[in-house]
């Protein structure tokens, strides 16, 4: 169940450009919302999740969606079919718009260890968690697709989450706000 605190904060973080995650460039995300997953979230697993070592109960995020500059609040419940252990990698994928910024793969033993956990994540532990993600107020206004895709170390799938987040410039009064530049006409004679 600790691999879900890693899923959803490394998804949660992915909206910063700051993760470390890669992804196949054969999965893309669900459009007609039929593989959700359950909570206040913009997730959704790539396909059907009915053989992934990880099943979701919820995941809820605070504020949802995502705010530039704000505290992003996790909670998730879950529990995992099989111990994960070492040699289980992370796959993760981000686009800005459609452009890919960040394709990455991590070892997840190692990249636990940075939230203090280790492995071996042990099976049938119903597990609730949660994690504070800071997201910084310069996070570009623009689309981001997210796509992280878990396996352990024979190849099985743990899970394979996507999310697609939008950033919108603040408005004066809101905060960090983006001004705006007028140009004005040339002038004749100068």
């Amino acid at each position: 169940m600790q691999l879900l605190t890693l899923t959803t904060a490394l998804l949660a973080s992915t909206a910063t450009a700051k993760s470390l995650w890669a992804s196949s460039p054969n999965i893309s995300p669900n459009t007609d919302g039929s593989l959700s997953v359950p909570g206040e979230n913009p997730l959704q697993h790539c396909e059907d999740p009915k053989n992934d070592i990880l099943t979701l109960k919820s995941v809820d995020l605070t504020p949802n969606p995502p705010k530039a500059g704000q505290t992003l609040q996790i909670t998730a419940k879950g529990t995992l079919s099989e111990d994960v252990d070492k040699g289980s990698e992370v796959h993760l994928t981000v686009k800005y718009g459609l452009i890919t910024i960040i394709r990455q793969t991590a070892d997840l033993c190692d990249t636990i260890t940075k939230v203090d956990l280790a492995c071996p994540l042990k099976k049938d532990e119903q597990t609730e968690l949660t994690k504070s993600v800071e997201l910084p107020k310069e996070i570009p206004p623009g689309k981001y697709s997210v796509i992280a895709d878990v396996y352990n170390a024979d190849k099985k799938k743990v899970t394979c989450l996507t999310a697609t987040v939008e950033f919108h410039r603040k408005k004066d009064g809101e905060g960090v706000s983006v001004g705006q530049v007028v140009l004005d006409e040339p002038k004749q004679g100068l």
